[in-house]
């Protein structure tokens, strides 16, 4: 099965964040931490406490004591548990030459669920004429195991439609031959089954070796995030979904997409998903070795280019015209560039005061790269003391679609830019700071092609700092106790883990330096609050009010400029007196009106996480 692959980088200063959590330094807190682990939990979680931090002293990582995997107890009080709801699940296992001891382990991971209510359809397509596995299967003695040998291989999807035609659960998981699932598995699906009425269920992975013993990589993932979808595979393993909605979508898997056959199925199970619900609990065990995906999907550049044929098949059953395209260096990720409406109007709203020469080169940037014609560029003067801005602005007029309005109030970026999106005449605006120099030719373009989605709201690119770390990739709500940015200060040519910096993502917000919306949203939600976030927090207030009437936010690294933040005005935060008063006080609003949501936590953002940091290090 094909999924993203975590930079290797980015592996290496989790290990390092993990080792300074486990410093002896902090021995008090941890005695202090494993009393109240012993009190809650009882002696095994004690042990499993006390190992994890040797581990990280010793190891630097820890997977095998998880506060996500079950205790013993809790195991046999699942077992006892009854639900309203108590469906079958089959689980469906493709074979092929399968390794013994990974047969072994597979199947003894399906027996050992503490959700009882399933069966295991193995569908054996194995080269030898007296395969061994079927002798396995007679010496389990269990009626739950389907085993069905075919006659002939029939190809991965072929044979997985086997075991789907064999299955008689109401739902199905799909299991690969040489995978493990966690023994509470099951269970936890069954629970948001109950809870939720989901039809389709995925939870969170681990990536092992060979062994099973070694860690490659954890796939903490969003929840269900469509553009980020059709950018990687990122939803693989477990997935579970109703019967129902395998024959709403159009059955099984597809032999033309074999390499991605997977990927096919859940983008076609998603889309027609009448709920989608993540669990975020590894649940998935998934071996890497040699020829693998998990170890290295550009193993089998196959199915790297089934991939995009299955995001172009999306595209075409959805009527989304656009072209997919696999990301150069990146395996199993894609670009989707959708095709334009040629009559559409962006208006680029600029707020400036003075800094002439920041303006000079935000606007050259502008009209070297936008690659857009309909094209109104505003600048927004606010209180402008340098007589060589008033000269500049006389010669730039010279510029095609080039106007200046006037804005003589106090600095608020809110009224500012709803001032000039009320002298706008584009059916598109574009917020941009005048310290924002666009990089990628056809910037505006790329921006307008997500924004003219019926189902987008705003529209954020990727910003650099000068010095050509990440500044901007989206916005995660409750890091920092408020709202940070996706992966901040990683290395510009960085793909971010499980690529989320080089493909399209949702997110709840995107920055205002650089942002579009159609101009009829922005009138709809209010524009920008001129009165609590006039000069902090106004931009995520904005794409939280458009997510609230359902509008799914966009940030696409494919739209790319050097930010050089704060330049033309400073930074608020750190600067004392009235600004940093008025910072603070903007940002108790913000986190006094989504307290909800930063206690839920935001769902693009997995919960494994850390909220102190916006380096995407491991809790």
């Amino acid at each position: 099965m094909s999924g993203p692959v975590k930079d290797p980088a980015e592996r290496d200063s989790v290990g390092k964040a993990l080792r300074r959590t486990a410093n002896p330094s902090h021995f008090s807190s941890l005695v202090r931490r494993g009393k109240q682990c012993y009190r809650e939990r009882g002696a095994e979680a004690l042990g499993r406490e006390i190992s994890y931090r040797v581990d990280l002293m010793t190891k630097g990582e820890s997977w095998r004591f998880r506060a996500d995997i079950p205790l013993k107890r809790e195991l046999r009080e699942q077992q006892k548990a009854i639900f309203p709801q108590m469906p079958r699940i089959s689980v469906v296992v493709p074979l092929y030459n399968t390794p013994e001891r990974f047969f072994r382990e597979m199947v003894d991971s399906v027996r050992a669920q503490s959700y009882q209510n399933w069966e295991l359809v193995l569908v054996d397509a194995s080269d030898a004429p007296k395969t061994r596995l079927g002798k396995l299967v007679a010496k389990y003695k269990d009626g739950r195991i389907n085993y069905c040998r075919l006659a002939k291989n029939e190809g991965i999807s072929g044979n997985t439609n086997v075991g789907l035609a064999e299955a008689n659960g109401e739902y199905i998981a799909l299991l690969d031959h040489d995978d493990v699932l966690s023994p509470n598995a099951l269970y936890e699906v069954v629970r948001v089954i109950n809870e939720t009425g989901a039809d389709f269920v995925y939870s969170d992975e681990i990536v092992l070796d060979a062994s099973m013993k070694k860690l490659g990589e954890y796939h903490f993932k969003p929840d269900y995030s469509p553009d980020t979808l059709r950018g990687c595979n990122y939803i693989t393993h477990l997935s579970v979904f109703s019967r129902a909605l395998l024959e709403k979508a159009g059955g099984g898997e597809r032999s033309e997409f074999d390499g991605a056959q997977d990927y096919d199925l859940i983008l076609r199970l998603t889309e027609q998903a009448a709920r989608v619900e993540h669990i975020p609990k590894v649940l998935y065990y998934w071996r890497g070795h040699a020829g693998s995906t998990s170890s290295d999907m550009s193993a089998k550049p196959y199915a790297v280019a089934a991939g995009a044929g299955a995001v172009q098949a999306q595209l075409d059953r959805l009527g989304m015209a656009g072209r997919v395209t696999p990301i150069e260096g990146c395996p199993g990720a894609y670009r989707t560039e959708y095709a334009v409406n040629a009559s559409a109007r962006v208006s680029v709203l600029i707020p400036n005061k003075d800094h002439v020469e920041d303006l000079k080169r935000c606007l050259a940037a502008l009209y070297k790269n936008a690659g857009w014609q309909d094209l109104e560029v505003i600048v927004i003067e606010n209180n402008s003391t340098d007589p060589a801005t008033m000269e500049f602005y006389k010669g730039a007029a010279r510029l095609p679609g080039l106007r200046f309005l006037q804005y003589n109030g106090p600095f608020n970026f809110s009224a500012i830019n709803n001032a000039g999106a009320q002298f706008a005449t584009g059916d598109y605006l574009l917020l941009l700071n005048n310290d924002v120099e666009m990089e990628t030719p056809g910037f505006v373009r790329e921006m307008l092609s997500y924004a003219q989605r019926p189902d987008v709201g705003a529209v954020g690119a990727k910003l650099f700092y000068p010095d050509g770390t990440i500044q901007h990739a989206g916005v995660f709500i409750g890091l920092g106790g408020s709202a940070g940015h996706n992966h901040k200060g990683h290395p510009r040519d960085s793909a971010g883990d499980m690529y989320r910096l080089a493909t399209t993502q949702n997110f709840c917000a995107v920055t205002g330096a650089c942002l579009m919306v159609k101009k009829s949203l922005y009138q709809a939600v209010g524009g920008l609050d001129e009165a609590n976030f006039a000069v902090a927090y106004n931009d995520v207030d904005f794409c939280l009010k458009l997510r609230a009437k359902g509008y799914l936010n966009v940030m696409t690294p494919f739209a790319a400029a050097v930010h050089h933040e704060s330049k033309s005005r400073g930074d608020d935060t750190h600067c004392g007196g009235e600004r940093q008063a008025r910072y603070e006080a903007e940002k108790a609003r913000f986190v006094q009106k989504y307290a909800a949501l930063m206690e839920r936590g935001d769902p693009y953002y997995n919960p494994h996480f850390t909220l102190l940091y916006e380096n995407y290090g491991y809790k």
